[in-house]
């Protein structure tokens, strides 16, 4: 027999097959990528949070411009005991009535339920029924509450200071009704000045 050895091949390994892995250029890129997505992501949280409080301002602003016109119902339709309730609200707190409504064995006049209405709407708009440190923390930022009526017909203003500054809340271009009087002076005009207004008939 010849020299007949038997023979096993091996093909060869390409080099890009040997040399498995990532290089640092490669890291430093996907670590990037990373942190950007991280950072969109708290970014965007951050803007939903300050949606979602302009929006809860918003609402409690509705919530108070509609509970002072249902007192206003439940107590009466009478011209001069809807005038009483005409003012500008939130600058400082009054002191409690002396008289307080608060009791079934308690009844009050309609002047003495109009000043325990005010009271508690006023503390309501200031935030002073929740504190925190000794501070307001409740209510709305910045908070005025005005209201006027001719007759039978009320208006409900209610200013407060916004986070971002975009544009004044009052309405320059309906500038001709009495609510739009009573709007534009109610709060300090400003950038972030937020209105809700609400007119209502009280029979």
């Amino acid at each position: 027999m010849g020299n007949n050895a038997l023979r096993t091949s091996h093909p060869k390994r390409k080099k890009s097959q040997l040399q498995k892995g990532m290089t640092l250029i490669e890291v430093l890129v996907a670590l990037v990528i990373l942190v950007t997505g991280i950072f969109g992501a708290v970014a965007m949280q951050a803007s939903a949070k300050k949606g979602s409080f302009d929006a809860m301002q918003r609402s409690v602003a509705s919530a108070l411009a509609q509970d002072i016109i249902e007192r206003m119902r439940s107590n009466d339709s009478d011209i001069l005991i809807l005038e009483s309730y005409q003012g500008v609200y939130g600058a400082a707190l009054n002191t409690p009535p002396t008289v307080r409504c608060n009791s079934v064995d308690s009844l009050c006049t309609s002047a003495q339920m109009t000043a325990n209405d005010l009271y508690e709407w006023e503390v309501k708009l200031m935030g002073a029924d929740v504190t925190a440190g000794g501070k307001n923390a409740g209510g709305l930022v910045g908070a005025v509450g005005c209201i006027d009526h001719n007759k039978n017909a009320v208006t409900v203003v209610i200013s407060w200071q916004g986070r971002v500054a975009t544009a004044d809340g009052y309405d320059a271009d309906n500038n001709s009704s009495t609510a739009a009087t009573l709007a534009n002076a109610c709060g300090t005009s400003t950038s972030k000045r937020r209105q809700v207004s609400v007119e209502a008939f009280v029979y």
